[in-house]
């Protein structure tokens, strides 16, 4: 059975799976649903439509699922979804979405920092890390394994790519493509993320392929639309350097250059 400090408040209707720990001063909302092994800490408040998966550890203080803060929001059943094995450290804030039927969503393995912001309709995929003051506006994408540094802040409808870093305090009006670094206020590309590359295994042709395909968007001068042809023409053996030239293609904001 799940293990509630007697000091926290549990709304009858949540649903608490076995292994579950409630920290002191807790308050766990009626349409909450916690799974296995999930540990939640003192002060902390979760609320809403919100669903956390297993073995997640959630730190004190933290704010979990309450409404959207977007003055466009008119009621509804607005929705949090939350995967497995996440760290939410202290002091974060997620927010369910802003419409009717909506879902803010946050993969699996992820790391979330103290103080970092999620906001409604955010969609984070799995292994990222949002180090400390870390803020997303509404609607932000965020593919696996990109990494958002310190009081970075980002703004609506942005996507940062798979394995792409944004620096500390940079500013983001456009998306980052995967792989590279941002940095700057305005941001600005930074070159590839190498380190991240390595650390997760791209091998030496991966690696030769992403650079050329780097090359091609941020270095011949070519237009987004002829980088992305050249791209898909002579490194279509690459997996990673065609979800580059996608990214490109599907950018609705433009990319950090």
């Amino acid at each position: 059975m799940a293990s509630i400090h007697p000091t926290a408040i549990v709304n009858h209707g949540a649903e608490l799976a076995a292994d579950v720990s409630i920290g002191p001063y807790a308050v766990i909302g009626p349409h909450v649903r916690i799974g296995d092994g999930t540990s939640v800490g003192a002060h902390t408040v979760i609320d809403g439509h919100t669903t956390i998966g297993e073995e997640c550890e959630i730190f004190p203080f933290a704010s979990i699922g309450q409404r959207t803060q977007d003055l466009k929001y008119k009621g509804g059943v607005c929705r949090l979804s939350i995967g497995n094995k996440n760290s939410i450290r202290e002091f974060v804030t997620i927010n369910t979405a802003t419409e009717d039927g909506g879902t803010t969503v946050v993969g699996d393995g992820n790391h979330i920092m103290a103080y970092s912001h999620i906001a409604h309709n955010c969609v984070l995929g799995n292994s990222i890390i949002m180090s400390n003051l870390a803020t997303l506006a509404g609607h932000v994408v965020i593919e696996d394994y990109a990494v958002i540094g310190g009081m970075a802040g980002l703004h609506q409808f942005c996507r940062v790519g798979t394995m792409a870093m944004v620096g500390a305090c940079t500013k983001v009006t456009q998306d980052v493509v995967p792989y590279t670094m941002a940095d700057g206020n305005p941001a600005a590309a930074a070159g590839l993320n190498r380190v991240r590359l390595e650390r997760l295994g791209i091998d030496d042709e991966q690696m030769q392929a992403i650079k050329a395909a780097y090359r091609l968007i941020f270095r011949e001068g070519l237009k987004a639309r002829e980088a992305v042809e050249r791209i898909r023409d002579e490194l279509s053996h690459c997996p990673a350097a065609l979800h580059m030239g996608d990214f490109v293609e599907s950018s609705q904001r433009g990319i950090v250059r």
